[in-house]
């Protein structure tokens, strides 16, 4: 069973309609907020979990899915709101048709919206699970003359064994990178650069510092600073623009902020207001 840190189930779909920009250098925590923070400390991961978690996050990935199934997650269907760069590929669009990598489709919530819009792309997708993948592949959208999903570990060279260099338009980072050892952030950017194209853009959204789901996290939970693992072994980092600005300095970045949102499960009773780092980083032509 997994706690009420969890994932992002529904994503936006009951969210405000505007992202509100937070700098996080002006947020004022309120005392309740600052003492679960405090106790978060009081009992740190140890060595040995830490590194086992480590040794087996793709087991625990796996295990996620097996447990869940197409169940957890909601579609996105606000990504082309949040990434205009994506409705230019729309229906209408009569240019080559461009390439887009999704890293981290869990079982397809990003893709399937997409083709469901008929974009004028072609997508790769990939993921660490290799059920996660074997549910994209049993979706009846899924049609190889439109995506292929493959397995893949993005802190390795497995992305450019499979694609090669300089292959993709434009690369989608959606609540992925938080995932990951954050020792292993800066290889993960190197990878995605090398198969992104001159010209091409990376689209990134994940949780950002002082999330809610950062503060509810209770003692027992904390791996290293603004890293944490879940009841069911995943784990969670938590970003601020200062670590965007170092991941992205081979990239020029043309948006980099916190933003809020609110959202709403009136089913579940949640009422929430949610932090987000969005970015976008471009490989510049001369590259």
């Amino acid at each position: 069973m997994t706690n009420t840190c969890e994932n992002e189930k529904g994503d936006l779909e009951n969210s405000q309609d505007q992202n509100l920009i937070v700098n996080l250098d002006n947020l004022k925590l309120n005392e309740n907020d600052l003492k679960s923070l405090e106790k978060q400390n009081s009992r740190i991961v140890n060595d040995f979990k830490a590194n086992k978690l480590e040794a087996e996050a793709k087991k625990n990935w796996d295990l996620f899915y097996k447990r869940n199934e197409t169940k957890f997650f909601k579609d996105r269907h606000w990504t082309t709101r949040e990434f205009e760069e994506l409705i230019g590929s729309g229906p209408s669009d009569t240019s080559e048709r461009k390439t887009l990598l999704e890293v981290g489709c869990g079982v397809g919530n990003f893709v399937f919206p997409l083709l469901e819009e008929n974009l004028n792309l072609y997508i790769y997708c990939c993921d660490f699970s290799p059920r996660g993948v074997d549910f994209v592949k049993k979706n009846e959208l899924y049609d190889e003359s439109r995506v292929k999903a493959f397995v893949c570990d993005i802190t390795t060279d497995g992305l450019t064994e499979e694609l090669g260099d300089n292959s993709v338009d434009i690369i989608s980072m959606v609540f992925v990178l938080s995932a990951i050892h954050p020792d292993k952030h800066h290889q993960v950017f190197t990878n995605l650069w090398r198969v992104l194209k001159p010209g091409g853009i990376l689209l990134f959204r994940d949780y950002a510092m002082y999330d809610m789901t950062m503060i509810r996290f209770g003692p027992g939970s904390k791996i290293a600073e603004r890293f944490y693992t879940r009841q069911d072994g995943t784990r969670t980092f938590f970003f601020t623009p200062a670590d965007l600005d170092s991941l992205g300095k081979d990239f020029t970045i043309t948006e980099n902020q916190v933003v809020q949102r609110r959202t709403v499960n009136k089913k579940e009773g949640v009422d929430a207001t949610r932090l987000f780092l969005q970015a976008k980083f471009i490989k510049e032509a001369s590259s």
